[in-house]
């Protein structure tokens, strides 16, 4: 299949994704959204209006500035759409409401600014727009064996990552430092972005969302390491507690806990379980070890283009998995001014379970 090809029946599929949600169609602004329905990322943030139009029995057309229009020209889906450039002084809204041609309600890109869509709804009054999240969860929720062996080749090569940076001396260095040992690694295996590299030692790794900073990492400290980006344009998102020299029985038993925790979610992925079931089997774990309180956070997120979208194992979410929906485990405790643990694989539902593409060991490493 050609990429033309490739990309045109993505954007079919989205056409009929819409009409099935009762949509007249979808406006798709620069973001996570555009690059997976056409690949075209415009080179830079621009205030000037980028979308790509989506109605049914017409062929997509992509609205750009008529200074980018080359770089959309060369876009891996061109060919699969329409272009038309606009220049400054010129109304490009005009043209995006005269192909969606009489109103109705669409779905437009979460990241859609608002001058883009006020713009568009005065230009087309009979007009209601509503976010592709809310409108069309599982638009890219659902992925395909190409986008699982992306996705399989970025947890890869986030595991390598892993198991080179635990060889290095942790005790007595910067937080910062081993982040930055972290980030270098990922592109050396292969990633194009770094999206964050969380090294929260001792009490900060009680912040799950801790940025690395100049607290100096000591013998005895609980070492929390979670890291990823991009790789081929697919997410990679891991996490691994490692412990400086030996720790003590309670932070084995926390950890063991977690590990557990993590191990029941994992053996809880099946086709038709609702989302929250994963998250329900986690949390009752930790509720029963009595540490219930400390576990703050949703147990997992979806990963792809982007390292946090839909579906979320979370309490609330009914949506059943599906064989190719692929998204992070990764429970944890939190103990205020202590120490945390969290141990997150990204998983893939199958039709017969789960299949983790993480598979760096979960046993506490201990390091130097």
């Amino acid at each position: 299949m050609s990429d033309v090809e490739f990309y045109a029946a993505r954007m079919q599929r989205a056409v009929r994704a819409a009409a099935g949600a009762g949509l007249a169609g979808l406006v798709v602004t620069p973001g996570p959204d555009l690059v997976w329905l056409c690949g075209y990322a415009p080179p830079a943030e621009t205030e000037r209006l980028t979308a790509l139009l989506l109605v049914p029995d017409r062929k997509p057309l992509l609205v750009v500035p008529q200074l980018e229009r080359p770089d959309a020209e060369k876009a891996p889906g061109a060919g699969a759409f329409e272009l038309s450039g606009w220049t400054d002084g010129q109304d490009p809204y005009g043209l995006a409401a005269e192909f969606l041609a009489g109103g109705g309600r669409f779905g437009v890109s979460d990241n859609a600014w608002a001058l883009h869509l006020l713009a568009l709804q005065r230009t087309l009054p009979e007009s209601r727009y509503g976010a592709l999240t809310e409108a069309l969860p599982m638009l890219r929720a659902v992925k395909d064996a190409y986008e699982v062996d992306r996705l399989a080749a970025a947890g890869a090569a986030a595991d390598a990552t892993f198991e080179a940076v635990v060889e290095l001396p942790f005790a007595g260095r910067r937080e910062r430092e081993v982040a930055a040992d972290l980030a270098r690694l990922l592109r050396e295996h292969g990633h194009e972005q770094v999206d964050f590299t969380i090294v929260g030692s001792g009490p900060n790794g009680a912040n799950p969302h801790h940025e690395a900073g100049e607290r100096v990492i000591e013998d005895g400290d609980m070492v929390v390491l979670d890291f990823g980006g991009l790789k081929d344009g697919y997410g990679s998102d891991t996490t691994r507690t490692v412990h400086v020299g030996e720790p003590s029985a309670e932070e084995r038993k926390v950890h063991d806990l977690v590990r557990e925790a993590q191990q029941a979610a994992f053996e809880a992925v099946r086709p038709g379980a609702a989302c929250q079931d994963v998250d329900r089997v986690a949390r009752q774990v930790i509720r029963r070890a009595g540490y219930g309180e400390y576990f703050i956070h949703r147990t997992g997120h979806g990963i792809g283009v982007t390292t946090h979208e839909p579906p979320y194992l979370v309490e609330g979410e009914h949506l059943p998995l599906v064989p190719g929906m692929t998204f992070s485990i990764e429970p944890g405790v939190y103990l205020p001014g202590r120490f945390g643990v969290r141990i997150e694989d990204i998983v893939v539902c199958t039709e017969s379970g789960g299949r983790r593409l993480n598979n760096t060991e979960r046993e506490l490493r201990v390091v130097r």
